[in-house]
């Protein structure tokens, strides 16, 4: 019978995990077959293809935190966010693509929470890649029905006084929730702000981080 490895350690010390190795996909040929294609006509390069994907790999939430620190920071480009975010966000050089952009902003009086019904929209470009628990049918179909019980799981209990709006985001249109600013921060600037401002709080299911005593 083979061995187990399932409870036993690598050479290198990490637990042994199964390769994985399994046939392409229908989808995976086809990607495979375009990108060939396009190369061997000239329509790109296989260098400009590597750049475009490190640059999508470097997307993460420290885009967003920026945008939102600056939102706390400068109450021009926080109306200017508020008006048409897609625009603001790249005044910021932040390239969201052809979507709409929507700055929801979280206030005493209202809690704001982002979902894809659908499927996973979500604005990469600024948050990076979306974490696994978004993409789940749990908190697709859950946080549209039950959005305080979700939030009481993630650790935000709200006052029952507090509004809380459900976004649910399409192919077309993303949004991206501005935290409430934390106390304490009075005076500080838009780099010292920006650590405070977590992934999940951009989506509504945390909040900002509050300084360190």
């Amino acid at each position: 019978m083979p061995h187990d490895h399932h409870d036993h350690l690598s050479p290198s010390g990490h637990p042994y995990r199964p390769d994985g190795d399994r046939p392409l996909t229908y989808w995976q040929q086809m990607e495979i077959a375009i990108r060939e294609l396009l190369i061997e006509k000239g329509v790109t390069t296989a260098a400009e293809i590597n750049a475009q994907i490190n640059a999508m790999d470097a997307r993460s939430p420290a885009n967003g935190a920026a945008v939102v620190a600056r939102a706390w920071t400068d109450p021009a480009f926080r109306a200017d966010l508020l008006a048409d975010a897609s625009a603001a966000s790249r005044a910021m050089g932040y390239d969201i693509g052809p979507m709409r952009l929507i700055a929801v902003e979280n206030t005493a009086d209202v809690h704001n929470v982002i979902v894809c019904t659908l499927c996973s929209c979500y604005p990469r470009n600024l948050l990076g890649l979306p974490p696994d628990w978004y993409k789940s049918r749990a908190y697709r179909s859950r946080t549209v029905k039950e959005p305080r019980n979700v939030l009481a799981e993630f650790g935000v209990t709200l006052p029952d006084r507090t509004t809380v709006r459900v976004h649910d985001s399409t192919a077309d249109m993303r949004y991206i929730v501005i935290p409430a600013r934390p106390g304490g921060t009075d005076g500080w600037s838009a780099g010292d702000l920006a650590p405070l401002v977590t992934r999940d709080s951009m989506i509504g299911t945390g909040l900002a981080k509050r300084p360190a005593v």
